[in-house]
């Protein structure tokens, strides 16, 4: 027997004519595969089960202290109906600390599309029987899962409000990375008039994978979550940061065109835009931004000064007053992560990629768009 999500998914047009055999496969093959790509995608959201367990996996968000900013453009975008957020993505810690800010307000949870990489053992069961979240195939092109995917989606948009990410995985580099346009176009084809996308920006003093992240630099394939999550244990001692979500004004779809690839681009630049509007700009990446191999304290705060009349001008989401501050806060964190030393007043770095790796959160802020590269 088909679930209620199942018989929808299956009478939606695109997945009606794959099924008719339209993509060199027979019908029987084409039922198959679909169906096939349905069990994995399904998910189911227990999140009063979620709130009972007090987070036993994750005792690292204890260390995380979860701040959150313009909350009323969320609270006005459920009130009016359903909700997309489109968030970058720093860390494993973001589909964690994100649906919790959203908890602390009151907000109904979100369903997570998240890697599927995240989905084997103990957690994989929480994630797909608890949580909600829903497992994601990345950088594929198999038509059929594709097809799938987006009317799963569109589906559940017509039952729960979804949070996603769409860089379609962490950033390696530090910078936030061009939107991608398959989930955005999923929430399109829902057909909800009331649907909004709201631009998540998170942003942390320190994030918890930021040695691993910096060494790789670029991903170069998906490697086993266990092995991700030994390693962030590992960075995780002594470790202790703010989580700054900001949440942006709502964005209405109506004007949007699921079929009209000039529309799906519009969409995806305007939300990189508007999430990296909101980014918080931290001390640390103040820091790291006007750094040098060896540097005086004097000059240092004065190279921040120089760089936050900058970020002023751009009308970034900047709250420190002046280089002064930003040293005084951020040179303790970075010094006691290993990222740079202090000595006879005068800084100098250890840890280079791990510094670049924060100077480029803030990047796109600096350099003219198009040159961010």
């Amino acid at each position: 027997m088909l679930d209620e999500i199942t018989r929808a998914v299956l009478s939606r047009e695109e997945v009606a004519r794959y099924l008719r055999g339209e993509h060199s496969e027979t019908p029987f093959q084409a039922r198959e595969r679909i169906y096939a790509y349905l069990d994995e995608l399904r998910t189911t959201q227990r999140y009063s089960i979620y709130r009972a367990l007090k987070h036993p996996l994750y005792p690292i968000l204890r260390k995380i202290e979860r701040q959150v900013e313009h909350i009323e453009h969320v609270q006005a975008a459920v009130h009016d109906g359903r909700v997309v957020y489109a968030s970058n993505h720093k860390s494993h810690t973001d589909y964690l600390i994100e649906p919790l800010v959203l908890e602390d307000q009151g907000i109904r949870p979100p369903v997570i599309a998240a890697g599927i990489n995240l989905f084997g053992g103990p957690l994989g069961l929480l994630h797909r029987h608890v949580t909600g979240a829903i497992p994601i195939r990345r950088n594929t092109k198999d038509p059929a899962y594709l097809i799938t995917l987006r009317a799963y989606v569109a589906e559940i948009l017509q039952r729960h409000d979804l949070l996603f990410y769409p860089e379609g995985g962490r950033s390696y580099s530090g910078e936030i990375k061009a939107a991608k346009g398959g989930l955005i176009q999923a929430a399109l084809q829902s057909g909800r008039r009331d649907l909004q996308i709201v631009p998540t920006a998170i942003a942390y003093d320190l994030v918890l994978e930021d040695h691993i992240l910096a060494r790789q630099r670029v991903k170069r394939r998906q490697r086993p979550f266990a092995r991700e999550l030994a390693e962030m244990v590992r960075y995780a001692v002594g470790y202790r940061s703010r989580a700054f979500v900001t949440f942006g004004p709502p964005i209405p779809v109506l004007d949007y065109d699921p079929h009209s690839r000039h529309d799906l681009i519009r969409l995806q630049r305007l939300l990189r835009d508007r999430i990296g509007r909101q980014y918080k700009v931290l001390p640390t990446a103040l820091v790291a931004a006007a750094m040098r191999p060896s540097i005086g304290r004097r000059e240092l705060e004065g190279r921040i000064d120089t760089l936050l009349e900058t970020l002023r001008a751009a009308r970034a989401n900047v709250t420190i007053e002046s280089g002064r501050a930003a040293v005084e806060e951020a040179a303790p964190q970075l010094e006691l992560r290993g990222v740079i030393v202090h000595e006879r007043n005068r800084f100098r770095v250890r840890e280079r990629s791990v510094l670049r790796y924060y100077a480029r959160t803030i990047e796109h802020l600096i350099v003219p768009q198009g040159r961010t590269h």
